[in-house]
């Protein structure tokens, strides 16, 4: 145990061993994701994104908008045309950026989300692909998508099991998996890679050719 200063003055207890059992937990918890996570689904949701011909569209909200727009922005690095969907646009017209062929990708823990199930009929009517990622099979938004993908952890780290860690990290990480599976079958190149990253330390790389 050490202690630090508060900004109110007095000493306040700072748990080492806290922060390193945390970050193991998530660890562990992503351990488990590996070996118990559906394979057969992830496979289909692999393809079906690598496949599309239209958009690739993340809608979530909270935490789950986080793990949506990390996705996202991984999958446009190797070439995907992923969009994020906010769910008060999309009833505002945003729906219109939507089209058939496109898959929308629901993020929610619960399934349960009002703000995003008020839009699944309209994108029904669409005839969008609707998938839904999270930890209930029989959620009303799981039981409306044309694919479920269960991402389920053990807890979450933090006292009450309520804070949205590792789950959000085991999102994350099943569409890492996703992305790095495409770039592999479609032999994705290292001068792709340096025309969609030309920049940072990454670019710098890729056109030393380091990477």
């Amino acid at each position: 145990m050490q202690y630090r200063h508060h900004r109110n003055g007095g000493l306040i207890l700072m748990s080492t061993d806290t922060l390193r059992s945390v970050i193991r937990a998530e660890g562990e918890e992503l351990i488990k994701l590996s070996e118990k996570v559906h394979l057969d689904e992830l496979v289909k949701l692999s393809d079906m994104i690598s496949s599309c011909r239209g958009n690739v569209f993340f809608t979530g909200c909270g935490t789950s908008a986080v793990a949506a727009r990390k996705a996202i922005h991984t999958l446009q690095v190797i070439g995907v045309r992923a969009f994020f969907l906010e769910p008060s646009d999309a009833v505002h017209g945003g729906l219109g950026a939507v089209h058939k062929g496109d898959i929308v990708i629901f993020l929610s823990k619960g399934g349960v989300t009002q703000e995003l199930l008020s839009f699944i009929p309209n994108l029904q009517k669409k005839q969008t692909t609707i998938v839904s990622v999270g930890e209930a099979a029989h959620s009303p938004i799981s039981e409306a998508a044309d694919l479920f993908l269960e991402v389920q952890i053990d807890r979450e780290p933090d006292t009450y099991n309520m804070l949205a860690t590792a789950s959000t990290l085991a999102t994350m990480s099943v569409f890492d998996a996703i992305a790095i599976n495409i770039m592999q079958e479609n032999h994705y190149s290292r001068e792709q890679f340096l025309i969609n990253h030309p920049s940072g330390d990454v670019g710098a790389r890729l056109a030393a050719g380091h990477a």
